[in-house]
């Protein structure tokens, strides 16, 4: 069994457990995220864990931070690499408070298709705004980020009515130049 044969049954087994329709893959048009075989711890993030990104990312997202704060912009990581197990026990944990797997999978992609899975995606955050708000959508740092991301190779995935069925998520960005 090759390696991507391995990951697509370990993939269907955990859908099947979290009750995610067979045809996810199809019917949300997310691409399949491989888990990269390379990652780098970044500083620690809000909650003060740590957290992983590729070496790329990493750098670019930096470099990022780097040029928002020298222009009085605070932006700090809430989020960067899951591994696939721990997006099913992050999407677990919610149908456990009594969520619908449709309801989550509006906010959360299944595992696998997931860009965090990819080491490239940070969810980001900044002072004075709940962490993973839509209100991040008001703040300076957003309005810093749409128009200085692309130049570090970021941009955002999920903006309002994407073509993907997520919800409008101000704060996720992905790095797309590996």
């Amino acid at each position: 069994m090759s390696n991507n044969d391995e990951t697509q049954s370990s993939l269907k087994q955990l859908h099947q457990g979290l009750g995610i329709p067979a045809d996810y893959s199809t019917s949300c048009a997310l691409p399949l995220c491989l888990e990269p075989a390379a990652l780098v711890d970044t500083e620690l993030d809000f909650y003060q864990r740590q957290q992983r990104l590729t070496p790329a990312a990493f750098s670019a997202w930096s470099e990022m931070r780097d040029a928002a704060t020298s222009q009085g912009i605070s932006l700090f990581l809430i989020s960067a690499f899951r591994g696939y197990q721990y997006q099913h026990d992050l999407i677990a944990a919610k149908l456990e408070k009594g969520q619908t797997i449709e309801a989550i999978l509006r906010v959360n992609a299944a595992p696998g298709y997931s860009e965090h899975h990819s080491g490239r995606a940070v969810d980001l955050g900044t002072l004075g705004c709940d962490a993973l708000s839509e209100k991040f959508g008001e703040t300076k740092a957003y309005q810093w980020l749409v128009e200085h991301s692309g130049s570090y190779g970021f941009s955002l995935t999920y903006p309002r009515d994407n073509p993907f069925g997520i919800d409008f998520e101000p704060w996720h960005w992905c790095y797309t130049q590996e």
